[in-house]
C-alpha cells in the first residue's frame, strides 16, 4: 500500500491532507507515517515466519523516541552504535537479549554499559577490541557474548560512503583472518562466541550480494563447526534498498521498485536453513525511510545568469543526505496546479553553496507561499540533523489514519 497519494490534486499522507499538518505545525516539518512503519515490520516477520529470527531495529536510521518504541511493542530487537541508543534502547522496552551492539570504535565506558545491561552481542570488529573486551568482562566478572564482524570483501556498487563490506573499509575483521581471530576468542576466559556478523553496505538493491556475503559466512561457519565451534546465530546486517524516485508516481520521472524482504528472504532462506542457525537482521532505512517525508514552504525564488533556484526554508542542517551522499530525493508540490516544469536548483537558508535539496531538478513552477514535499526522508534525516547556523531543528509528528500527533516538539532558540 502506498501512504503518500493525491485525492483530487493535494497530497495526503494516509487519510490526511499535508496542507492541514504546514498550517497546524508548520515548517520545515518531518511527517511519518505510522502505519507504513507497521506494515514494513510485519513484512519482515512474514517474509522469514518459517525459520527462528530476530528483527534488530537499526536505531541510527531513526531515534525518535516514538518510533523506537513502536519497534520495541511489535518485538523488534535493537541494533545500537552508542551508549546513547543503548539508554534509548532500555528505555523503549527492548528485551535485552534483543540487544546487538555494532560500532567500529566501542569506548571502554560503552562496553561496561554493555556488559552491565545483559545485551545479546556484542558484534566485535579488531583483535584489539576483542582483546579490550575479554579485559573488562573478566574485571566485572561477566562473560561477554560475541559475534565476530566479518569483512567479506563484497562491493555492492553503491555510494563509497555507504559500502562497509570491501576490504578496504574500517568495518570488521578480514575473513581470511576470522577463523584465527576466532581460535583467539575461544581461548578468552571470559568472551562467549554466539554468532558472526556482516554487514556489507546501504541501499542494496540486489538480494544476491547478501547471498554472497551469506555464502562466505556459511563456509566459515562450517569450519568453525569442524573445530568444535558452536554458532547460534548468523547475522546478515541490514542495508536493504528504498524508492528514492518515485514515492509519488504522479510526478516521477523514473520508477524505481526496491527488493522487498519477501525477495531478500527468497536469496537468503536456503543458506540460513542449510546452516540451522538463528538469523539476525539489522533493517533501519527499509523500515522507515519511506514512511516519512520533509515538508517545507517556498520562501523565494530567484533567477541567475544559469540557474533558477527555489528557496525553501528546510536546508542541508534539516535534511544533509543530497549535500553529504549527492542522493536523490523526489520533491513534490503539495497541491497540483497544472503549472509547466521547469529545471530549477532546490536550495535552503543555510550559508553553504552546498545547502541544496535537489539540483537541475524538473518541477512544477512553484511561487513564495507553496509549499513541497520531499519525499523518503523517513531514514537518516532528523538523526542527522543539526543546528548548524543556529537554526533550531524541526518538529517531528506522525500520522496515524485520520490523526496527526507531535511526537518531538520543534526546538526553540530558547
Amino acid at each position: 500500500m502506498n501512504f503518500f497519494h493525491y485525492d483530487i490534486d493535494s497530497l495526503y499522507i494516509e487519510d490526511v491532507p499535508c496542507q492541514s499538518l504546514v498550517e497546524q505545525y508548520g515548517t520545515p516539518l518531518y511527517v511519518y507515517s505510522k502505519n507504513s512503519i507497521i506494515e514494513k515490520v510485519r513484512a519482515y516477520n512474514q517474509a522469514f515466519k518459517t525459520i527462528p529470527h530476530t528483527i534488530c531495529y537499526a536505531l541510527k536510521a531513526n531515534s525518535n523516541p516514538e518510533i523506537v518504541r513502536l519497534m520495541a511493542s511489535l518485538g523488534c530487537g535493537a541494533d545500537i552504535v552508542s551508549c546513547g541508543e543503548l539508554a534509548l534502547a532500555l528505555q523503549a522496552g527492548f528485551s535485552t537479549n534483543k540487544i546487538v551492539y555494532a560500532s567500529v570504535g566501542k569506548t571502554d565506558d560503552e562496553i561496561h554499559a554493555a556488559l552491565a545491561a545483559g545485551i545479546c552481542a556484542f558484534n566485535v570488529e579488531s583483535r584489539q577490541e576483542l582483546a579490550v573486551i575479554q579485559e573488562i568482562a573478566s574485571s566485572a566478572g561477566k562473560i561477554a557474548p560475541v559475534a565476530l564482524r566479518i569483512n567479506p570483501d563484497i562491493d555492492i556498487h553503491g555510494h563509497p560512503y555507504i559500502s562497509t563490506g570491501k576490504s578496504l573499509n574500517k568495518f570488521g575483521v578480514d575473513i581470511n583472518d576470522a577463523p584465527d581471530v576466532l581460535k583467539q576468542a575461544g581461548n578468552m576466559s571470559h568472551i562467549s562466541i554466539v554468532g558472526v556478523h556482516a554487514h556489507i553496505g546501504s541501499m542494496i538493491m540486489n538480494p544476491e550480494y547478501y547471498t554472497a556475503s551469506l555464502q562466505k559466512l556459511g563456509t566459515l561457519i562450517d569450519a568453525l563447526r569442524r573445530e568444535g565451534v558452536a554458532i547460534e546465530h548468523v547475522d546478515i546486517g541490514g542495508g536493504l534498498g528504498v524508492n528514492y524516485k518515485s514515492m509519488v508516481p504522479d510526478f516521477a520521472d523514473e520508477t524505481i521498485t526496491p527488493p522487498t524482504p519477501a525477495e531478500l528472504a527468497t536469496a537468503v532462506l536456503p543458506l540460513v536453513q542449510q546452516l540451522g542457525v538463528e538469523l539476525f537482521m539489522e533493517p533501519g532505512r527499509s523500515i522507515v525511510g519511506e514512511a516519512g517525508m520533509l515538508l517545507t514552504r517556498v520562501l523565494y525564488t530567484k533567477e541567475t545568469r544559469d540557474r533558477k533556484f527555489v528557496i525553501v526554508d528546510a536546508g542541508m542542517n534539516d535534511l544533509i543526505r543530497p549535500s553529504l551522499y549527492q542522493a536523490y530525493h523526489q520533491i513534490v508540490p503539495l497541491h497540483k496546479t497544472g503549472q509547466p516544469r521547469e529545471v530549477v536548483d532546490v536550495v535552503g537558508p543555510i550559508c553553504e553553496t552546498g545547502d541544496f535539496l535537489a539540483q537541475k531538478r524538473s518541477m512544477p513552477t512553484v511561487e513564495r507561499g507553496d509549499f513541497l514535499a520531499v519525499m523518503t526522508a523517513g531514514a537518516y534525516g532528523y538523526s542527522l540533523a543539526s543546528n548548524y547556523n543556529l537554526r533550531p531543528r524541526p518538529a517531528e509528528i506522525w500520522v496515524d489514519g485520520t490523526t496527526s500527533e507531535i511526537i518531538r516538539e520543534r526546538e526553540s532558540i530558547d
